[in-house]
């Protein structure tokens, strides 16, 4: 649909007066982005942008990705304006309230349309790296039933955080030219103009990462329209530097800081509709331009049904559906299982981070769709299997991603894969570096996004790299996110059972896997996953239970001893195995009292803090594990320096006993 320049602006006045009302409205918000940027985002959406509001989850749409959440209004009003069943006027008027799909920051799954979770800034941006990825990876399977552009709006303050850094670095170099980046230039910043903290010149930066940089200005429809236009055929990522003026049409706050974040009040918006030409009431849109809105969003409707058609006549069609539903195949479990039964026979010692490779191998010859990569850790983490080529650019048909040292962006691109639909991604670093993808990783379980973190060098096993690198903490901070499936197998067998958790699981997964060596503990092969219960009874006690030893991953082992030690005393004692805290929670009451063992003295012993172990262990129980930070020593000589050991378990445990 081509649009002048003086429609363009009165259809763009009427996200900026829905924008500046809603604000108003929740007297909370943040005005400023919308009204600045909304020229350029008429722009796209009528002349540019590939989507149908009637099919929003089409699959060969363009993605859109608001970067600067804190503007939400912006996405609100155009998905309201271009005819999305949702948001109605009535979720407009209702925005920041409970019980409104119109929340503070743009929520994946509350509305469609909404590509990503927004809001903690520079996420989005790293987000539509990896979404933009996963386009050029589907487009190397599927040829052209994929063939589509992703497109964010990013602000200042998105390309200051350093994840902006590092998943726009891997961008260019892996030159995904169907990433198209609007930056609202506004030299705005929360305490100020942007020059009190920053002088960079954002453009040679992009251009140092290997991007396309152009800049136009923000305010003259003509003028987005060339640069979006020129950036159509670039062989490189695209940034569009939009020369804007925060919270533009306002009459005393337009081009401050005050146009961020506050409501702007009554008088401020009369001003503002009087500068704009807007003699229309709150929330009112005149039918012309609403009619306007509506036919562009109704032009992408032919385009998604020659997609349909194409897609129906496909020789791929059924293997490409297969690959967008992200169901995984019954042929899994089969093989996995034939995995565990191997591995109970064999019986061998192996690391779980090795033992998660030999999972993986089993998975990646039965599903096509698992994504592999490592933050620079690859012989580390074992993630690569074998025949896995690695992405380059240029040639997106491998399964491997080298992500560099950028934990942070790796996370968030994860998120992208996962989000575009198609591949289900897995990645590699320390569980120490957990930290770093924390934020990602929050996100994916706010959204309920499959993304599969392998987290090894999991405890002080890890040994000589000393404290820097050993995680005490991280255990607990990673069970303390909502919606995040904690994993910590303590054998190969257990590995194999814990992978098939995660790629069954409808959110994100941490795996957390040893360094050193353990040996078999689950010797007698059963074909239910005993892990998917969370914690089970690993081994009874010889006679009446008195005491009852709770273990995860690699101090599995020690309570295996620390029972032997008990027992030959003649004190029956049970050990069992807690792979999944989250897990374990979701069992009936009746089943979760029988594992923990009720009557019984509790002993929790993991190398990690204790929080969170009270739970279980109750006000008589004992916890055997670190309170304080590790030290630099071989793996047997940190584990007998901090006390975790079976003798001081069932020391322990004979004194609760007392």
């Amino acid at each position: 649909m081509t649009l002048d320049s003086a429609a363009t602006r009165r259809l763009a006045n009427a996200i900026r007066a829905l924008s500046m009302d809603a604000v108003n409205a929740a007297n909370s918000g943040h005005p400023g982005m919308p009204m600045g940027m909304a020229d350029a985002a008429t722009v796209l959406f009528s002349r540019f942008l590939k989507f149908d509001p009637a099919d929003p989850a089409w699959a060969d749409r363009d993605r859109f990705v608001l970067s600067a959440g804190h503007g939400s209004m912006l996405l609100y009003s155009l998905l309201h304006l271009t005819g999305y069943a949702a948001p109605t006027l009535e979720d407009i008027k209702h925005f920041r309230q409970l019980g409104s799909p119109c929340a503070g920051h743009p929520e994946y799954g509350h509305l469609p349309g909404v590509e990503t979770t927004t809001g903690p800034l520079g996420q989005g941006i790293a987000t539509a790296v990896g979404m933009a990825l996963a386009e050029a990876m589907m487009h190397a399977r599927f040829g052209d039933l994929v063939d589509h552009r992703t497109y964010a709006i990013a602000g200042d303050g998105c390309l200051m955080e350093g994840i902006s850094q590092e998943a726009c670095s891997l961008a260019g170099h892996l030159k995904l030219n169907k990433l198209i980046v609007l930056f609202d230039d506004n030299h705005i910043s929360i305490d100020g103009s942007t020059a009190l903290s920053d002088s960079t010149n954002t453009l040679e930066r992009f251009d140092a990462m290997g991007w396309k940089t152009l800049s136009c200005d923000g305010l003259d429809a003509g003028d987005v329209a060339a640069a979006l236009e020129a950036a159509q055929n670039s062989d490189r990522p695209v940034l569009i530097a939009c020369r804007t003026t925060i919270g533009y049409g306002l009459p005393s706050r337009a081009g401050t800081a005050k146009a961020h974040g506050e409501a702007p009040g009554a008088e401020e918006a009369a001003g503002a509709r009087q500068n704009l030409d807007w003699p229309h009431g709150p929330f009112e849109i005149p039918a012309d331009i609403l009619s306007d809105w509506r036919r562009i969003g109704a032009r992408g409707a032919d385009i998604r049904k020659a997609w349909a058609a194409k897609l129906a006549a496909h020789p791929e069609r059924a293997r490409f559906t297969a690959a967008l539903s992200g169901t995984i195949s019954t042929d899994v479990a089969k093989a996995l299982n034939a995995h565990k039964k191997k591995l109970a026979a064999d019986k061998p010692a192996m690391a779980t981070r090795k033992a998660s490779e030999a999972a993986l191998d089993v998975i990646n010859a039965v599903v096509e769709t698992t994504i592999g990569g490592s933050a620079d850790l690859t012989g580390s983490n074992n993630t690569r299997t074998k025949g896995m080529a690695a992405i380059a650019p240029g040639d997106f048909s491998g399964r491997y991603i080298h992500y560099g040292v950028r934990e942070h962006g790796m996370a968030a691109i994860m998120n992208g894969l996962a989000l575009h639909g198609g591949l289900i991604p897995y990645s590699g670093t320390f569980l120490v570096f957990s930290d770093y993808a924390r934020p990602a990783i929050r996100l994916a379980a706010l959204m309920g996004v499959r993304a599969i973190h392998v987290l090894t060098h999991d405890s002080i096993g890890l040994g000589e790299d000393g404290p820097t690198h050993q995680p005490v903490e991280h255990l607990a901070a990673l069970r303390a996110i909502p919606g995040l499936l904690v994993l910590r197998p303590a054998d190969a067998v257990e590995t194999a059972e814990c992978w098939e958790l995660a790629l069954d699981a409808k959110g994100p997964s941490a795996l957390a896997l040893t360094r050193q060596n353990l040996p078999t503990v689950r010797t007698a092969h059963t074909e239910e996953n005993l892990s998917a219960k969370g914690a089970y009874e690993l081994a009874p006690a010889d006679g009446d239970a008195k005491v009852t030893f709770l273990a995860t991953g690699s101090e599995v082992e020690i309570a295996l001893e620390a029972r032997a030690l008990l027992q030959a005393k003649g004190i029956g004692a049970r050990v069992v195995s807690m792979p999944s805290w989250e897990l374990f929670e979701l069992q009936s009451a009746s089943y979760r009292e029988a594992a923990l063992g009720p009557g019984t003295v509790k002993v929790a012993i993991e190398a990690a803090i204790g929080l969170g172990w009270d739970r279980y262990i109750g006000e008589k129980g004992r916890f055997i594990g670190m309170h304080g930070f590790g030290a630099s020593a071989p793996a047997k000589d940190l584990y007998r320096h901090f006390g975790i050991t079976a003798e001081a378990a069932a020391k322990a445990a004979l004194a609760a006993l007392k």
